[in-house]
């Protein structure tokens, strides 16, 4: 025993894998005078001492997400095109051109690395890193084009969100079928983490629909959302049957029965004008929600109590939990 102390107290500490690190996508509208010099806008990173803001300031960033070989590296969806932001957001890569504008959201492959983005007139595919495009986008009747999400179980299955509703291709965008939400403005499109056939698309006025079968199908879930807006979705990653919705009006609801019932969160919050929700992978009961014009907020109980967590004046876009882990590229 003895032995096992002294053998235990002479070798390193075993190391742990860290936490995903908080991303958010954010811009400061409120009081803002044009012409004025543009407050601090665009990426920020939490860390442990708080949040930081990325190098480079940009008012228009709408999507995000990472490179699954660097974790370093995010891709950013920007009203002037896609950029690469490498080594955390220090430096960045404009990889469109003049031809693309108002790019509304991005996903990449994880399995491919092959990335995606949806914009004003279309979508497109790089398979080299950003060097190349194809419009994948073209048969679709109306190609506006708010979300877009590749299956992560399906390499070449994306879902895509726009003025028509949620179309579905199983051949990297060779062909779509429209697989509901008919005639409907998408705004996000989320997959659980528990189950892959399992998704939600937040819609303008129209509510929430829901996919049980991979994202083939979509049916409504119910009243929650009519006649409203909204914006985001999000899966509780601690819990198979648990989602949060942010809206225009509801604010943040949250289901503990996949979105059969909804119990309204807003208790503290300054307005139930939201845009953003996530729930924090590594700390469960953790909730943040971006709050329109005026702050990040965090809960500890599920959106029982709330509490500020700064980017005051903000209205927040795009919450994402990245991974961390060591830079490859």
């Amino acid at each position: 025993m003895k032995f096992a102390i002294l053998l235990a107290a002479l070798l390193p500490p075993l190391a742990s894998a860290a936490d995903p690190t908080l991303y958010a996508l954010m811009s400061v509208t409120k009081e803002y005078v044009v012409g004025a010099k543009l407050p601090p806008s665009g990426l920020f990173r939490r860390d442990p001492s708080g949040w930081s803001h990325a190098a480079y300031n940009h008012p228009f960033l709408f999507g995000l997400d990472s490179d699954p070989a660097d974790p370093s590296t995010l891709y950013l969806a920007a009203g002037n095109g896609l950029f690469r932001a490498a080594k955390y957001g220090e430096t960045w890569t404009l990889l469109t051109g003049s031809d693309v504008t108002e790019l509304r959201d991005v996903s990449i492959d994880q399995n491919t690395g092959a990335i995606y983005y949806g914009y004003s007139h279309g979508i497109r595919l790089s398979t080299d890193r950003g060097k190349s495009w194809r419009e994948i986008g073209a048969t679709l009747h109306r190609k506006f084009t708010e979300a877009i999400r590749v299956d992560r179980t399906k390499s070449g299955t994306l879902l895509v969100g726009g003025e028509e509703g949620v179309f579905r291709s199983n051949d990297d965008g060779a062909t779509w079928k429209l697989a509901g939400a008919a005639g409907i403005q998408v705004t996000h499109l989320a997959q659980s983490p528990n189950d892959a056939c399992r998704w939600f698309a937040t819609t303008y006025q129209a509510g929430l629909y829901t996919s049980s079968d991979c994202g083939k199908t979509f049916e409504s879930v119910g009243p929650i959302g009519v006649g409203r807006n909204l914006y985001d979705i999000a899966f509780d990653p601690a819990s198979p049957t648990r989602v949060a919705i942010a809206g225009w009006g509801p604010g943040i609801q949250i289901s503990d029965d996949g979105g059969k019932t909804w119990q309204p969160r807003n208790l503290g919050l300054p307005t139930t004008e939201t845009t953003a929700v996530i729930f924090d992978p590594a700390h469960p009961g953790r909730i943040y929600a971006g709050v329109h014009q005026e702050a990040l907020y965090v809960s500890d109980d599920l959106g029982k109590t709330w509490r500020k967590d700064g980017l005051d004046g903000s209205s927040i876009t795009r919450l994402k939990f990245v991974p961390e882990g060591p830079k490859t590229r």
